[in-house]
Parts: C-alpha cells; structure tokens; sequence
C-alpha cells in the first residue's frame, strides 16, 4: 500500500506541473512554503545525505516534526555553531560553515549543500568535498544536477574560496559529467577515511578565479 501511496503521489506531481507549465529550475533557500515538498520527498526514502540514505532522511524527519523552524534555520550555518555532523560509521565531527539550498521547479527537486573552512581552501580529512548534492529519483536526467552545481558556484567564491573540491565514487559516471560540465577537472584518485569505509573516490576541481 506504501508503494502504490508513493507511485499515486509522482503521478500527481508530475500533473500538477503539466498545468501550472514548466516553471524551470531553481535554487531556493530553504523556507516554510517549501517543507511539506521536501518532507514528502523524504517520506518518499530519498535523502540529501549520499552516504547515510535513509537513516539521514528519518533524523530529518524527526527533526521536522520536532522543530520545523529550528530546522530550517539549521540549513543555514554560516558560524558553523551547529550540532557535530554523524558521519557514515555513526562516529561524529565538528560542524563547519554551512548552507544548503534546495532544488526547486515548483516542488522540491533535491538538495545541494556547501561547506567550507574560513581563510582557507583545506578541509579535515572526514569532509569530502566543498559541495556535495543530491537530486530526487523522480528528477533525475533532466540537467538539474548540472544546473544546481553551477547556482551553487557564485556562493562558494562569495565566502572567499578560489576554487572547490567535489568528489564522487568512480562508478558514479553521472556525477562526474555534472561536475565535468561546470568545468571539473580530476586531481585525485584517493581511498576514503575509514569513517567513510575506506572505498575508492575521486575528487575533482572547479576554478573560481
């Protein structure tokens, strides 16, 4: 019944867009108007966590019920002054300068975050990435990711970052043309710390400069 839920809510995203016409994609800071999409979304078992999926998403979810305007507010972090973030292994870590923005053509499309260090490009070994981002299923194919990563570059170099790191899995060849088609190049074939369960990875660079 959960499924068939699931499957009578797409067909009526995808109706509702086929009236109101295509509204074109965006980035949008998070906010009230938007929440019961992204809940939706989350009930649905998406997560804008790539690494800890569905338990990310069922936090979230509790969280939302909890504090819908602390959580909102959480996404955007530019002190760094919230909670330890829990990494995949269930160890956690300091929280650095954050924002995340939501992908957004009339419902909630996906998620897209950036992290940083001030005065400084490096980041600790248990962050991965400057930017890392996540588009709904039912989403995908559409050039959102491609068009979410380019949104989100204007805000990296406005908080003073010459350039940013993104990485991806080497089976993730979807990924890695978003982040090549915003002008990515590969600068690294490395092994992920063990929070992260020591696999395989590449990371790419954008100039900003």
């Amino acid at each position: 019944m959960q499924a068939l839920a699931s499957v009578f809510r797409h067909i009526a995203r995808s109706l509702v867009l086929c009236l109101v016409g295509h509204l074109g994609m965006q980035l949008v800071r998070p906010a009230p108007e938007h929440l019961a999409s992204y809940v939706a979304a989350l009930e649905d078992g998406w997560s804008a966590d790539n690494e800890r999926g569905v338990e990310a998403a069922r936090e979230e979810l509790s969280r939302i019920q909890a504090d819908p305007a602390a959580f909102l507010a959480s996404l955007e972090d530019r002190e760094g002054t919230g909670p330890p973030v829990t990494l995949p292994d269930g160890s956690t870590a300091r929280r650095l300068p954050s924002i995340r923005r939501w992908l957004w053509d009339g419902e909630l499309c996906g998620s897209i975050g950036l992290r940083w260090q001030p005065g400084t490009t490096a980041l600790p070994p248990h962050c991965l990435g400057h930017i890392g981002y996540s588009v709904v299923p039912w989403k995908r194919r559409l050039g959102y990711a491609k068009s979410a990563l380019g949104l989100m570059l204007p805000e990296a170099k406005a908080v003073g970052l010459p350039y940013v790191e993104i990485t991806t899995d080497p089976e993730n060849i979807a990924s890695q043309r978003v982040i090549e088609a915003n002008g990515g190049v590969l600068v690294e074939h490395f092994i992920k710390p063990q929070q992260f369960g020591c696999k395989p990875g590449l990371r790419f660079r954008i100039m900003l400069t």
